[in-house]
Parts: C-alpha cells; structure tokens; sequence
C-alpha cells in the first residue's frame, strides 16, 4: 500500500478551539497509521463570504485555488466541525462553497468536485456541551456526500472541554482513543483506494 496525504482542517478558526485540540488526535492516529498529514490552518486561505456577483466580477480567489491545488494531491480528508444553532459554521460552509466552484485553468484547475471527489474522510465535531455536535455532523456529512467524498461514519465529542487535564495530559482516554482510530481508518482506507 501507498502512503497516503491526507489534509486536515477545523471549522474553527478561535485560539484554543476543543475541534483543533480533538483534531489533533485524529491528525495522531492518521500519522500512526502510515499516512503523511498536512494540518492547514483556514486562516492561512481567508475568502470573502460567497457572492455569485463577486465570483462572476473577480474569480476564484488565488487563497481557494492553493487550497484545492494542496487538496487536489490528498487521497483523505480529516474534518472538524463546530456546531453554530445546530449546523454547520459559517467558515466551514464558505469554505467548502469556494473550494466547489470549478477553476478554468492555472492553480487549482479542475471541477467543483475536484477537492473531495473519491477522498475518503473522516468528519468529527468536539464541543464542552453533551451533544458534541452531532446536530451538526450529518448536515457537513450530507454536503460533502454530494460533493463526491466517501464520509466514514461520523463521530461526535462530547464534554470536550475534559478531554485533556489541567496538567495537560489526556483526561479522557476513550475518547482520545476514538479520535486516534478514526484518524487510522482514514489512513487505511486512503492507502488502499484506487483514486
């Protein structure tokens, strides 16, 4: 089997985000499981709000077509998603708004569903609350199901605030444990696709 790329992002952009810190685990076990693992931070690739007039008067912004040229070479995706009133965020949703709009040529050429097209991925959401985002989950499942990728079954952490101790060490081990599996399943199943 191949080693894998897979890219790793949050739906959050906040310092101290429970979905960049349960991310990272994901990002541990997707390493331990043969893959190489490139953390993007959203910051790094700012976009305007998505406005049709925009796209049309100015293109795809260059911030978009890196991120679809790094996503381009990936076979997997690792995703956190916050939940905002029960849904998806709405820097997520931007961002997965850009990254479908087809680029004619140059950096990040290709169709809207270049970016997660037959990429395995795997979905996770964090939050100190008892829900853990599920709420929010299936909508960002659902998107980017349409969007072509291969969504492994989702997974939901809740009280996340607990997840690490005061002293820094792992607090929640099963949970951490979870998070570190599913990072290995999206290795797994990224190395042996044929895409």
């Amino acid at each position: 089997m191949s080693k894998p790329l897979i890219i790793a992002f949050a739906g959050s952009n906040r310092a101290g985000s429970l979905n960049r810190i349960a991310l990272n685990l994901a990002v541990e076990g997707a390493r331990l499981g043969g893959a190489d693992v490139e953390v993007v931070d959203l910051r790094d690739f700012a976009m305007p709000i998505y406005d049709a007039d925009w796209h049309e008067a100015n293109g795809v912004p260059e911030s978009t077509k890196q991120l679809r040229e790094r996503m381009r070479a990936a076979r997997g995706l690792l995703i956190a998603s916050p939940e905002y009133n029960a849904s998806i965020t709405p820097l997520l949703k931007n961002t997965i708004d850009w990254l479908s709009q087809s680029v004619a040529d140059g950096v990040g050429a290709g169709g809207g569903r270049l970016p997660f097209e037959n990429k395995t991925v795997g979905l996770l959401g964090a939050s100190a609350g008892a829900f853990g985002t599920i709420r929010a989950l299936p909508h960002v499942s659902y998107i980017l199901s349409n969007l072509g990728a291969v969504v492994l079954p989702i997974l939901a952490v809740p009280g996340a605030d607990k997840l690490y101790g005061a002293d820094g060490a792992i607090a929640n081990e099963r949970q951490a444990k979870m998070l570190r599996e599913l990072g290995g399943r999206v290795a797994a199943m990224s190395a042996s696709s044929p895409f």
